[in-house]
């Protein structure tokens, strides 16, 4: 830990464009659209596909930087193990281009742009959520859980679920039982997505002890809780036709084929829990899915949707 805090005092930018790729760089960019993206279909389903384009501008960019704000604050605290791994070795803080400090006022101002935008723009509730999910990510998930006990994705989980309300409530100022599922769906699809990257990198975790569940229970166990969680999310994604009949048959189709790959790439895994590139193909995959599922959703709820299949059914 002192070495890497020593190193991050050090400056090693040499023009201003190389300070703001390292500052781009520790919002982790590659994270953040996949969140974005339950935030739009929770905002398309909860005004059945007639979202106002200001509304979901402001929602997204508000939601852009309170998760950027939390990916920001998440390399701070783990700047001792991001150094540790090769792979997150040359992240800017452990490499010694951004220091803590600096990092940690960057942080703050963008959970104050996310605030402040959500608050004024949206209602109170969509920024007290977005809050939340910073606390939630920084608090529950990093400190007390990811380097404590191997369920820490399962109940970490819930903070990468909160865009989805955020984006239900931009919309109502309030959250219904939909909400609450497109949360649900969320919350289930992150152990099987990240179970499936720590298979991959099951050796970087043991050796910065961090408890991830291939580390203590080996890849065998792991690839069965993944199967088991896999098996809950498909009932999931289809409680937003019945009961609640919040989506419909474009939904329900696209909801069926995404879920039986997502099955097929689970018991593949099952199959050979210790082989990387099938992890690698289920965690390609998750993402891929919970893209196209959200995409269904928005789609579904299109009022040129439901009109082609009005005409189509009569």
């Amino acid at each position: 830990m002192q070495e890497t805090l020593d190193r991050s005092g050090d400056s090693k930018h040499q023009n201003f464009l190389q300070v703001i790729q390292s500052y781009y760089q520790l919002t982790k960019p590659r994270i953040i659209p996949l969140l974005l993206i339950t935030t739009a279909a929770a905002m398309w389903l909860a005004s059945d596909g007639a979202t106002d384009p200001v509304l979901f501008l402001v929602t997204v960019i508000g939601g852009m930087f309170a998760a950027a704000s939390a990916q920001a604050m998440n390399c701070i605290y783990d700047r001792d193990i991001d150094y540790a791994m090769e792979r997150t070795r040359s992240r800017p803080i452990p490499s010694g281009r951004i220091k803590p400090v600096h990092a940690g006022i960057f942080a703050a101002v963008l959970a104050g742009l996310s605030f402040t935008i959500l608050a004024v723009f949206t209602n109170l509730l969509a920024a007290l959520l977005a809050m939340a999910g910073i606390a939630f990510y920084m608090v529950i998930y990093t400190h007390l859980l990811k380097r404590h006990t191997p369920q820490n994705i399962v109940i970490g989980g819930a903070a990468g679920a909160i865009p989805a309300l955020v984006g239900w409530a931009a919309v109502t100022n309030s959250l219904s039982i939909e909400a609450w599922v497109l949360f649900a769906i969320v919350f289930i699809w992150t152990p099987p997505h990240f179970w499936a990257l720590s298979l991959m990198l099951k050796d970087d975790y043991a050796k910065v002890g961090v408890p991830m569940l291939p580390v203590v229970v080996g890849e065998a166990a792991t690839a069965k809780q993944i199967w088991i969680y896999t098996l809950l999310l498909i009932p999931t994604t289809l409680l937003l036709i019945y009961p609640l009949g919040g989506a419909g048959i474009v939904y329900g189709i696209s909801a069926v084929g995404l879920g039986g790959v997502f099955v097929y790439e689970a018991w593949k895994l099952l199959q050979a829990p210790t082989e990387k590139s099938v992890a690698k193909s289920m965690f390609k995959y998750s993402i891929l899915y919970m893209m196209l599922l959200c995409t269904a959703i928005v789609i579904d709820s299109l009022p040129q949707t439901q009109a082609a299949i009005a005409l189509i059914l009569k």
